[in-house]
């Protein structure tokens, strides 16, 4: 890299124009611009000194942790988890770029046009705290085959990118025991990393995984679908995964969705050494990381942000996962939630606006007597 670009690249990001533009999104319930963070700041700070401030370079992980990672070294344990999971951020008219793809989305079982946010998570008593993220980048375009329209694809998977945030939350020392993520995640080669770095894991499994029973099937290369077993509900056995060397105790756990319907989820860990109520009580940890998407989008604006290019978006979503830390460290010391800290304010700005309305009218009836 040239001297004047890794100069640049190594920029810090400015903490005062952050710490005013994560407020502005924890405050504001509209879409985040430029113009009304100018607004918001009495027009000391300018609509352009903001656009400077999101087109500067694309702000990383490295400077997510530099921001979290004093809150971190007080909240982490041993047996902390860490949780990858990825969301779709719609942006249906948006122009397509190499962040804003067409993505499917297996919670709604449709393509979806948005920007593929990959995220790590910590999790503890302390609450969530956001380690990493990656945008997922589609930035190869091609041509389909069968249709002949023009698409793109990434030229990282995400399983590869998954492991590239590990290894780098690995570098930083943080402490933690169990890295916790769905099936989507669940490959042979994440698991192997996991525990070649002395971590241990809890994935959940598609149910045509394969598994031997014994060291000795395993030697014989007779392996079975993990749905073809005589499972107990809740109960654990210790088998071997097709592809790892290692076993790993699997469990099947059966709950009932909220339509009635009952749903079966399929846990492995490389921890033998847990009992079949420590495993889904772990891995429950995870569903934190659900709640954390949930306010990003609905707290803090995250996909409300009429940027247009891939350093633009890619700073707007770096500023809202900020946002969401500061907004989870106030829930904390409040002992709320992100909703109620967001209704409190919306209920104090509709006071501040209605005694505004009075002050106005006053006003107005005093000129007009006169």
């Amino acid at each position: 890299m040239p001297p004047n670009q890794k100069e640049h690249a190594e920029q810090p990001v400015d903490p005062h124009l952050l710490d005013l533009y994560t407020d502005y999104l924890i405050s504001s319930f509209q879409s985040a611009t430029a113009t009304g963070f100018s607004t918001m700041t009495d027009h000391a700070i300018s609509h352009d000194a903001l656009t400077r401030f999101l087109s500067e370079r694309p702000y990383t992980s490295k400077d997510l942790w530099l921001l979290v990672k004093p809150q971190v070294r007080q909240a982490e344990t041993e047996d902390g988890a860490i949780s990858f999971d990825d969301t779709i951020v719609e942006k249906a008219y948006t122009d397509e770029n190499e962040i804003v793809a067409w993505h499917f989305d297996h919670s709604k079982g449709r393509n979806m046009k948005g920007m593929n946010l990959l995220n790590a998570t910590y999790h503890n008593a302390a609450g969530t705290i956001p380690l990493a993220f990656e945008i997922v980048r589609k930035d190869v375009p091609y041509v389909d085959e069968e249709t002949g329209k023009a698409k793109r694809r990434a030229s990282v998977n995400k399983n590869q990118m998954v492991r590239d945030m590990f290894s780098q939350i690995f570098k930083n020392q943080v402490k933690f025991r169990y890295v916790l993520a769905d099936i989507w995640f669940s490959s042979k080669e994440n698991m192997q990393w996991v525990v070649d770095h002395g971590k241990h894991f809890i994935f959940a499994l598609k149910a045509n995984r394969l598994v031997a029973l014994s060291p000795k099937d395993k030697r014989k290369g007779v392996f079975q679908s993990i749905e073809s077993l005589a499972l107990e509900r809740d109960a654990a056995i210790t088998c071997y995964l097709k592809g790892l060397s290692f076993p790993v105790k699997l469990m099947k756990q059966v709950f009932t969705n909220k339509d009635g319907s009952t749903g079966i989820l399929y846990l492995a860990t490389s921890d033998v050494d847990l009992g079949a109520h420590a495993i889904p009580a772990i891995y429950q940890t995870r569903w934190n990381v659900e709640e954390y998407h949930k306010s990003i989008k609905s707290n803090l604006g995250i996909a409300k942000s009429p940027t247009r290019t891939a350093v633009t978006q890619n700073n707007h979503f770096f500023a809202s996962i900020y946002a969401y830390f500061k907004l989870e460290v106030l829930s904390n010391k409040a002992c709320t939630n992100h909703f109620a800290l967001k209704s409190k304010l919306y209920v104090r700005a509709l006071m501040a606006s209605f005694k505004e309305l009075q002050s106005l009218k006053c006003q107005l009836a005093v000129a007009t007597a006169a």
